[in-house]
C-alpha cells in the first residue's frame, strides 16, 4: 500500500504544482497519530485539499513510484563509492572492476 506522501506528491503534480509544496510546512503537513497518515494542514494556493477518493485513485501510481524509489535506493547503496570511481579514472583494471560491479548491481535491482 502506497504512502500518503507519494499520493500527495502525485496529486500536486497532476494539478500543476510541484513537489516543493510538499516540503513547505506552511502549506502542507502530513501526520500520523498511530491510526494512519493524514493531512493535518493544507494551504496550497489554488488547489483544494484532496479527498480520500482522489488520493486512493493514485494508489497504483504511488505504488510504482515507491517501487522505483526502492530500486534507486538499493542501487545507490551498492554502487561503487566516489573514491572508487576516482581511483578507476587512473587505473584501467579498477575501471573494469567498477563497470562489472555496476552491471551486477543493475542486474540485481532491475528497473520496474
Amino acid at each position: 500500500m502506497a504512502g500518503l506522501h507519494n499520493k500527495v506528491k502525485l496529486y500536486l503534480e497532476a494539478n500543476g504544482k510541484t513537489e516543493a509544496e510538499l516540503f513547505d510546512m506552511d502549506k502542507i503537513i502530513l501526520r500520523n497519530k498511530g491510526s494512519g497518515d493524514f493531512i493535518s494542514l493544507w494551504n496550497v494556493s489554488g488547489l483544494a485539499k484532496p479527498t480520500d477518493e482522489q488520493l486512493n485513485s493514485l494508489e497504483s501510481q504511488a505504488d510504482e513510484l515507491e517501487t522505483e524509489n526502492q530500486v534507486i535506493s538499493n542501487r545507490k547503496s551498492e554502487y561503487p563509492s566516489i573514491e572508487e570511481l576516482v581511483v578507476a579514472l587512473y587505473d584501467t583494471d579498477d575501471k573494469a572492476a567498477i563497470e562489472a560491479k555496476r552491471a551486477e548491481v543493475k542486474l540485481k535491482y532491475p528497473k520496474p
